[in-house]
Parts: structure tokens; C-alpha cells; sequence
């Protein structure tokens, strides 16, 4: 989502059609993709928004959108490696850049469980806590050496 709003062209209908929805989200935010699960949902059932996009921004939601829906919820689609191809290859016509987070999903497919929906509330919390102590050991920067880290340390 972050990759998604920051190509987006800010005095375009998409973007604009964000500022309106969100009112109460700061500018930074919106223009940084800082969105939360609900929010995200919540762009994902509205059809104005969809409505408010040209055709490569609608591409690439819409990739993203299948991407959410049939990989990184409760089901894992036996295609999605070409969802996730699919997605990776829209959001580079729309001019995303691609995250090391984004590179490290493409890149770690096969890694995945099949039910990636069912992560417990621990596992998550466990997973914050851990990149809270790569947060402190790295003084708050993120970076690629930071994630190499961070998933070398995985069991």
C-alpha cells in the first residue's frame, strides 16, 4: 500500500480522492502510505475509489487488492506466484519503488505458510518485539543491512 500511494501523482483524482476520504490522517502521512489494516480494507470495498484512478493506477490496485485477498489473508491462492508477479510488475509501470520488504516477499515466496491469516496475536507481537531490538541496535534506521539482519536471525 505504502509503494502504491507514494507514485501516485498528488494533484491526481486518486490522491485527491485520499485527502477527502481521510480527512483526519495528517498530509505527511497520506503522502508517506502510512495506512492501517482497517483503512486499507476500507479502500478496498470502496468502489469511488477505484472509480478515481486511471487505468495504470487501477492496474496496480487492483493487483495489490488480489495480492491481499488471495495471499496474505486466510487463503492462499495455488496461482500466487503469478498474483504476486502480476502485482510486482504493474506497480513498476505505475513507478513504485520497490521496498526491501517487497523485495524480500518476492524473493521468499516459497517460504510462506499456507495459511498466513492465522498468525496469532503473539506471533505478532513477537514480531514487533523483535524489530523493536533491531530498531534500538540499528538507532532507528532502517536500512538493508538492518532486514538482511533481521532475517538472518530467523529460525
Amino acid at each position: 500500500m505504502k509503494q502504491f500511494v507514494m507514485a501516485l501523482n498528488r494533484d491526481g483524482l486518486c490522491f485527491g480522492y485520499l485527502i477527502r476520504k481521510f480527512s483526519g490522517i495528517s498530509t505527511e502521512k497520506l503522502k508517506a502510505g502510512i495506512f492501517d489494516d482497517p483503512q486499507i480494507m476500507q479502500l478496498i470495498k470502496d468502489p469511488q475509489f477505484t472509480a478515481s484512478m486511471n487505468e495504470i493506477e487501477s492496474n496496480a490496485w487492483c493487483s495489490f487488492v488480489q495480492v491481499v485477498q488471495n495471499f496474505l489473508r486466510n487463503y492462499k491462492a495455488k496461482n500466487y506466484i503469478e498474483l504476486v508477479e502480476n502485482m510486482l510488475s504493474n506497480f513498476n509501470i505505475l513507478g513504485c519503488n520497490m521496498s526491501i520488504k517487497v523485495y524480500y516477499l518476492y524473493n521468499h515466496l516459497d517460504r510462506f505458510q499456507k495459511n498466513l491469516g492465522d498468525l496469532s496475536e503473539e506471533q505478532g507481537e513477537r514480531f514487533h518485539q523483535d524489530i523493536k531490538t533491531m530498531e534500538d541496535r540499528y538507532q532507528g534506521r532502517w536500512g538493508t543491512h538492518m532486514m538482511a539482519d533481521y532475517c538472518w536471525s530467523l529460525q
